[in-house]
């Protein structure tokens, strides 16, 4: 798979996203991995006809949230759900310094490098993006990818297996503040501190090896 991708000319950032994931090195020491956590707010939840309003991430290494290391952009919007607004607060005409749907995944493919991706239900995050990159001829994102939600069913008892579970859930089941709820990095950071207090939960009873977190059976569209 890897090879048909360096058989097409693609963009200088692409082509090095895609040489840096695919000869990292990283992945089989967990304190040198670095974790990008993020989110998306969009207008809605059709892959095809809603889109990104903003990317929000933080990055974490050696159980740390690098604050200092975070990513926030806001997309120019083709397409306006007001009904959305009331709950993420990103207006067409707001304040935000907003750019091109384009340059928006160029800067967050060269911020996320060789980094795993975290999120909280990751596939609607990574289908939003992937969807987007469609659009300029890429794609999809080859990165490895975690999920907090199936992480925490994955520690839960068996009963819990058949429950989706919202951040909000698991905010509250590890005593997080809910602070910038519905803003896409105030929800990055807060799925960090879920991702950090399930990964010392794991490692508890387990050495933590990454591939033991990866859910391999969802699929993200291409």
């Amino acid at each position: 798979m890897l090879g048909l991708f360096k058989r097409k000319n693609f963009p200088k950032y692409w082509q090095d996203y895609i040489d840096k994931v695919s000869n990292s090195e990283k992945y089989s020491n967990y304190e040198n991995i670095r974790f990008v956590v993020l989110d998306t707010e969009t207008t809605g939840f059709d892959y095809e006809n809603d889109r990104m309003l903003c990317i929000g991430a933080v990055a974490i290494q050696n159980n740390k949230i690098l604050v200092t290391d975070s990513f926030e952009v806001y997309i120019k919007q083709e397409v306006f759900n007001k009904e959305t607004v009331k709950i993420h607060g990103i207006r067409k005409n707001g304040d935000e310094i907003k750019i091109s749907e384009e340059e928006a995944l160029i800067q967050f493919i060269e911020y996320l490098d060789d980094a795993v991706i975290v999120a909280h239900h990751t596939a609607f995050d990574l289908n939003m993006i992937n969807t987007a990159l469609k659009r300029i001829n890429l794609g999809p994102i080859i990165s490895k990818q975690l999920d907090t939600n199936y992480i925490y069913k994955k520690l839960s008892p068996n009963n819990r297996y058949n429950k989706v579970f919202s951040l909000d859930d698991l905010c509250r089941r590890f005593n997080i503040t809910m602070h910038d709820r519905h803003t896409a990095s105030g929800d990055a950071l807060l799925t960090a501190f879920v991702f950090l207090k399930l990964t010392n939960q794991y490692k508890k009873n387990n050495a933590l090896n990454i591939q033991d977190l990866v859910k391999t059976n969802y699929h993200l569209n291409s």
